[in-house]
């Protein structure tokens, strides 16, 4: 039997998946900005369980397709489905659908650790106990401090804290490395895998390798990152 290719293009055919079992099918979406195409003609389907990284240069269409997946970019044509259905901002989708995406608007007066009590707070089933979060995401030491006054890996790690503590079904990241030192790189790797171990999701859009090897890869424009 011949390996797959982990760094196959979207749509490639030895990874279809059937409409059915998927969380995630997109069939010819095509998006384009200011009369430029972004996104042309691609296909992918993600199942449950799967991590898969979306790889390429910049500007090759990552983050315009999450945001297709989050419902928060408009499609020229084609059909994106999430959960069987096009991604809508309401607050059932927003159940399932975690999104790690450009950095929050943060709340005045509120420290590391109160944003993530909000978080909790908001939700029902938070997946980890704030305390917890904040052991795993290294910041116990800055949790009273608020988010402008740490590091830019800290407030990547808070943000990553928040996305993975609320009750969720699929996780949307955009670089989630940025700003992460070697070490948290490598743990990020497990933290995805446990989430998916759960029943979860993933697709995240990525430039580190280290990162994107413990993913399915595809690339929008159909070639694999350099």
């Amino acid at each position: 039997m011949s390996a797959r290719n982990p760094c196959a293009p979207a749509g490639i055919s030895g990874y279809a998946r059937t409409v059915q079992d998927s969380i995630i099918s997109i069939d010819r979406l095509t998006v384009e900005l200011g009369g430029n195409p972004v996104l042309r003609d691609m296909r992918l389907t993600v199942s449950q369980g799967e991590i898969v990284a979306v790889i390429g240069p910049n500007g090759c269409g990552k983050s315009t397709l999450l945001r297709c997946l989050a419902g928060l970019q408009p499609v020229t044509s084609g059909e994106v489905l999430v959960f069987g259905r096009p991604p809508a901002d309401d607050t059932a989708f927003w159940r399932r659908v975690s999104l790690l995406g450009d950095d929050p608007a943060w709340y005045p007066g509120l420290t590391a650790r109160e944003h993530l009590e909000l978080m909790s707070t908001v939700h029902a089933r938070p997946r980890m106990a704030v305390e917890a979060a904040l052991e795993v995401f290294a910041l116990v030491e800055r949790a009273d401090a608020p988010p402008l006054n740490l590091s830019t890996g800290q407030r990547q790690r808070l943000c990553l804290a928040a996305a993975l503590l609320r009750p969720s079904s699929l996780l949307l990241l955009d670089e989630p490395e940025r700003g992460l030192d070697v070490g948290f790189r490598a743990r990020l790797a497990g933290l995805l895998h446990e989430y998916t171990a759960e029943g979860g999701t993933v697709v995240l859009a990525t430039h580190d390798q280290d990162l994107a090897s413990h993913a399915r890869q595809v690339s929008p424009s159909g070639a694999t990152a350099a």
